[in-house]
């Protein structure tokens, strides 16, 4: 067993004394343990993220507990709750301020889908102006479903590098632009 052999294999360990890995699944496995939260919390669902935080569910074992209410130090946005159409540009300029790179978890109903609410005055789902990452169902969702909904952010951190994070909100952030196109009649 030469040397080669071993660092094409990262990850096995040598008995208890190191492990080899590669420098980009180290810091993308701190990032994912790391993830603060920047609560938008509008309604029933906000209180379902405090219930979450609380010592029966503990947000804490997964590295979430920190809310951040600067976007600046924020490395994920929890969008719970209803969003109008004039909360739309505030939230959208509080995602543009997050930090890179940057994950949005729509949580509930009204978030993902407007909920019961079909208004003129309620955006029907957050994905019209954000690109989702994960979402949670439910009216409102259970604290379980919650850290459910963080664990597979944290897998998605875990398994995607910058670069394909990168094509992948471009992408996203691009058909967001070409469904809001204003109709057009001639």
């Amino acid at each position: 067993m030469g040397l080669t052999d071993v660092l094409s294999k990262p990850g096995e360990m040598f008995g208890d004394m190191f492990q080899v890995a590669k420098l980009e699944n180290v810091v993308q496995w701190g990032q994912s343990f790391s993830l603060w939260p920047y609560p938008f919390a509008t309604a029933c669902c906000g209180i379902e993220y405090m219930s979450t935080s609380c010592s029966d569910y503990d947000i804490a074992r997964f590295g979430a507990e920190r809310p951040s209410f600067s976007p600046r130090q924020a490395d994920m946005i929890l969008v719970l709750g209803t969003i109008t159409y004039k909360m739309a540009p505030v939230l959208r300029q509080i995602y543009d301020q997050l930090a890179e790179p940057k994950f949005v978890i729509s949580v509930g109903a009204c978030a993902s889908s407007g909920g019961m609410f079909h208004t003129y005055g309620v955006l029907q789902g957050v994905d019209r102006i954000l690109p989702v990452d994960v979402y949670v169902p439910g009216c409102p969702p259970r604290p379980e479903a919650l850290l459910d909904a963080l664990m597979k952010l944290q897998n998605k951190v875990q398994s995607q590098g910058l670069e394909a994070r990168r094509q992948e909100i471009m992408k996203k952030i691009q058909e967001i632009n070409e469904r809001n196109k204003p109709l057009v009649v001639v």
